[in-house]
């Protein structure tokens, strides 16, 4: 299959908003892919290259050049080519991989070319997210959507599955073929949003709920297969390596094979969590001083497989129970009720204790995982600034011709303002078009990308709280950061300072 087939069909995706129009373009490509092109098709068309790591970055496609008038590169051709360029190591390997890059995306054509730099920078904006991708197969194969999410789920990837049902002459059999493996991660199930506990129960309806904890570490799955002892991420990367004390806690727990879901962070010494930044930097560290310097303690809240006995389609309240005979002392803090204000009460201890919130679980929920399913709901508390916008990116996609991602700045006493990162989520269409409108009026330059702005507009911003930055002036950043409304009725010297935003980051 030509590339220029998957660039148009991605420059269409990324034309409309319809889902069901996002749905159609990706079937008719699915349907149109030889068997040998299947896999690197499924990933192209999520946004993402097969290779994890090639050495290119922003820096490598911010100047391309001149594309080509027809297009002539394969997707397989395209995936070797990746491929040779991960491979390029030692001295002068920049230079030679600079010089690929360069290669290729001359011989690719306008849209292959935005294709290819989306690919490399992950921020391909097409709006073909996995979940819907996973659709496309279904629809493109005539199974149910839920057969392919749960082959998924179990596979721990879209490749995968995509393959097995685009080339197998009976696609539902081949979706079945998947199951849970020990030693094989599977898809989290995650958990959707609510503004407070009220909202949530309401969603999760009549019936007990189990109320949990919600901390601010870092997502684990670990799996016991005799001795051998996995530590997946979230992402599903193998960090086994770098987190011995978690292998060694979960080898000294009773009991045979095992699938624990949970969490793993950094506790100070007055028992609160540390800042996630601490925990993260501890996970992502191969350095045996920084392990000796901070240990990660493993917290569970799912038990998935335990001693030969998959539990995934089992009630939450059946999980647990197998959890707590195999975890005790190890197990995330939780309540379980059927009454809101209970949950509520929960809720404020959980935060006073410096966790993030709560997650509030339907108690029959099974696992569902890889979706973001009705059976758990998040409930943080919300933070919100008044700040002042410096600066705009023209968006891309469907928000192209539209200034779209926002520089927030905090005021600075001594005069300025301070930056603190930047966001587009939250924003309306006409919130967009009013802000496209309003910052050109404030424009004081315009590179192409970055519109620079007088710092007179104040915007409302909610977010999840303060985190350490090396990258902005201010020594902070937002995590993440949505816009709530622009305020009219506050001028910039009424703004938020970057002496409260730095509070909001200090340990209680």
């Amino acid at each position: 299959m030509l590339l220029a087939d998957v660039a148009a069909a991605s420059r269409a995706v990324a034309a409309t908003r319809s889902r069901l129009a996002k749905r159609a373009l990706l079937v008719e490509v699915l349907r149109a892919a030889e068997p040998a092109d299947v896999p690197v098709v499924a990933r192209y068309l999520g946004g993402e290259l097969r290779q994890r790591r090639t050495g290119l970055g922003w820096r490598s496609v911010s100047a391309l050049p001149d594309p080509a008038d027809e297009p002539t590169l394969t997707v397989l051709g395209v995936d070797a080519e990746f491929e040779r360029i991960a491979a390029l190591s030692g001295p002068g390997s920049a230079t030679a991989r600079a010089a690929a890059a360069s290669a290729l995306f001359a011989a690719a054509t306008p849209d292959e070319q935005r294709l290819l730099r989306g690919l490399v920078t992950g921020e391909l904006r097409q709006g073909a997210l996995d979940a819907l991708l996973l659709e496309a197969v279904a629809e493109a194969v005539g199974v149910p959507a839920d057969a392919v999410r749960r082959a998924a789920m179990l596979a721990g990837e879209t490749e995968a599955v995509a393959v097995a049902a685009l080339t197998a002459d009976d696609p539902a059999a081949a979706l079945a073929e998947f199951r849970l493996t020990v030693g094989r991660p599977v898809r989290p199930m995650l958990a959707q949003s609510a503004p407070d506990v009220d909202a949530a129960m309401a969603t999760l309806g009549e019936g007990p709920v189990v109320v949990d904890a919600k901390l601010d570490g870092i997502r684990i799955q670990v799996h016991r297969r005799g001795d051998a002892i996995s530590v997946y991420t979230r992402s599903l990367d193998d960090i086994t390596p770098r987190v011995p004390e978690i292998v060694e806690h979960v080898r000294a727990m009773p009991g045979g094979d095992l699938v624990l879901d949970g969490e793993a962070l950094v506790v100070g010494a007055d028992g609160r969590p540390v800042p996630f930044q601490d925990t993260a930097s501890r996970t992502a560290s191969h350095d045996a001083d920084v392990a000796a310097a901070a240990t990660l303690t493993p917290f569970f809240f799912d038990c998935l497989h335990s001693d030969g006995v998959d539990l995934l389609d089992e009630p939450l309240t059946t999980r647990l129970a197998a959890l707590d005979a195999v975890a005790a002392g190890s197990v995330v803090d939780r309540v379980s009720t059927a009454h809101t204000a209970e949950a509520r009460t929960y809720f404020a201890s959980a935060v006073a204790a410096g966790q993030e919130g709560v997650v509030i679980k339907a108690a029959r929920a099974p696992y569902e995982a890889g979706r973001r399913g009705a059976g758990w709901i998040k409930v943080k508390p919300r933070h919100t600034l008044d700040l002042v916008v410096l600066a705009v990116e023209w968006g891309s996609g469907r928000r192209r011709g539209l200034l779209s991602n926002i520089h927030l700045g905090a005021r600075d006493p001594a005069g300025a303002f301070v930056m603190l990162g930047k966001t587009f989520k939250g924003m309306t269409d006409a919130m967009l078009a009013w802000q496209t409108e309003r910052f050109t009026e404030l424009s004081t330059g315009d590179d192409g990308w970055v519109v620079t702005v007088r710092p007179e507009q104040v915007v409302e911003i909610a977010f999840d709280g303060v985190q350490r930055s090396r990258t902005y002036p201010g020594g902070v950043a937002l995590r993440f950061a949505r816009v709530l409304r622009y305020r009219d009725d506050k001028t910039a010297g009424e703004a938020d300072t970057i002496d409260t935003v730095r509070a909001l980051a200090s340990p209680a």
